[in-house]
């Protein structure tokens, strides 16, 4: 009786074998004939599993035409040469096993990864989001084509942009015109004492790419402004407004109603925070809540009026949490929801908001708001 190596050793005289450098993935169709669990661990781009003891009763269902070029593979080559050989006596033409395996394939230094898409580094960098019902590995490659443009890289942007690129974000857009501060540091984690002077957004940039390479992150270094505000984020798929000041508020919740993105609503206030999901068109929005601008006198910023430093902590992260729950689709969002923080009391309170049928803004789906800087309304002065 023939040994299993014998078996091997008579497949392989019969077929032909190629090394991985040989294998081009647009040309050929690759066969794993692994079993579930080993091909969920890690596989080349692209690869059709038919486990091997399945191979002659699946095979023809899934390739059809027996003169498609397959190369068939397995872990270290043994599987593969009698999966290759069977195939040829099946009446399949072009059929190659792959040398050394999946093995020799790594080792060669081809690309492989999650079979829906990651990579052997993505999955192991994930792996809490992967093992997440809600998120999976469909979930994660949905965050990893997602983009969030970050209004704003104080104190709210920081710990949102920060959070978002952990959970791989794959792009990122920051505007803010200004640059680090001194002041900026009890709060604004993105920074640091060694980029005093340096533009927020290339500060924030750093901080990001050396937490997350997989993240590709834009800045836009410039004041979000009528003429901007539009086209800007009409590039992303969810806003968050991070700023610090009524005008931008404003303008983000009427340009979100031109673009149709979402926005992701925070404020602070000395010990108090607010956040809100406003969806253009769906739910209330911003002018819902405040219809107009405040004058000066009531507006006052975080610079005026103080703030404890962690508190934009809480409230950014919970912004970062609203939005990967946006682009995950996945639980109840803020939605005519407003969430509202007191951090001496360390209370949470939900407060229901409903789309106001006279609002400036969202009442008329066919009239937007016009596009307006409101500065001199609104903006306190310096």
């Amino acid at each position: 009786m023939s040994s299993y190596g014998d078996l091997v050793a008579a497949a392989k005289r019969r077929i032909l074998e190629v090394t991985p450098a040989e294998v081009d993935l647009d040309t050929v169709r690759i066969i794993d004939v692994r079993e579930r669990d080993e091909f969920e661990s890690g596989a080349i781009p692209g690869a059709m599993l038919i486990p091997r003891g399945v191979l002659e009763r699946d095979i023809g269902s899934m390739v059809p035409d027996p003169s498609t070029p397959l190369v068939v593979h397995c872990a270290g080559g043994a599987r593969s040469a009698l999966a290759a050989a069977s195939l040829l006596d099946m009446g399949y033409t072009s059929v190659v096993s792959l040398a050394g395996g999946f093995e020799a394939w790594k080792q060669a230094g081809r690309v492989w990864g999650d079979p829906t898409g990651l990579t052997g580094e993505q999955r192991s960098r994930y792996a809490r989001h992967v093992r997440l019902p809600e998120v999976g590995e469909e979930g994660q490659l949905r965050l990893l084509s997602s983009s969030v443009l970050l209004v704003g890289a104080g104190g709210l942007g920081s710990p949102a942009a920060i959070y978002l690129a952990a959970a791989g974000v794959g792009r990122i857009g920051i505007v803010d015109d200004d640059a680090v501060d001194q002041s900026n540091l009890q709060r604004q984690v993105l920074h640091n004492v060694d980029r005093i002077g340096m533009a927020k957004t290339e500060s924030a940039r750093e901080t990001l790419l050396a937490l997350n390479p997989d993240v590709k992150v834009e800045t836009h270094d410039v004041r979000l402004t009528a003429a901007n505000a539009v086209d800007l984020m009409a590039k992303y798929d969810v806003v968050i407004d991070a700023g610090d000041n009524f005008p931008t508020r404003y303008l983000v919740n009427d340009a979100s109603l031109h673009t149709g993105v979402p926005v992701v609503h925070g404020s602070i206030f000395r010990f108090e925070g607010q956040v809100a999901v406003f969806k253009p068109w769906e739910s209330a929005c911003y002018r819902c809540l405040h219809r107009e601008p405040p004058p000066p006198e009531l507006a006052p910023s975080c610079a005026e009026a103080g703030v404890l430093g962690v508190l934009p902590g809480v409230i950014g992260s919970i912004q970062a949490m609203e939005a990967l729950k946006l682009l995950l689709d996945i639980g109840d969002t803020l939605e005519d929801r407003l969430l509202i923080y007191d951090a001496l009391d360390q209370d949470f309170t939900s407060v229901s908001v409903a789309r106001a049928s006279d609002c400036p803004a969202c009442s008329v789906r066919t009239s937007p708001p016009r596009i307006v800087d409101y500065d001199e309304t609104c903006r306190p002065s310096t």
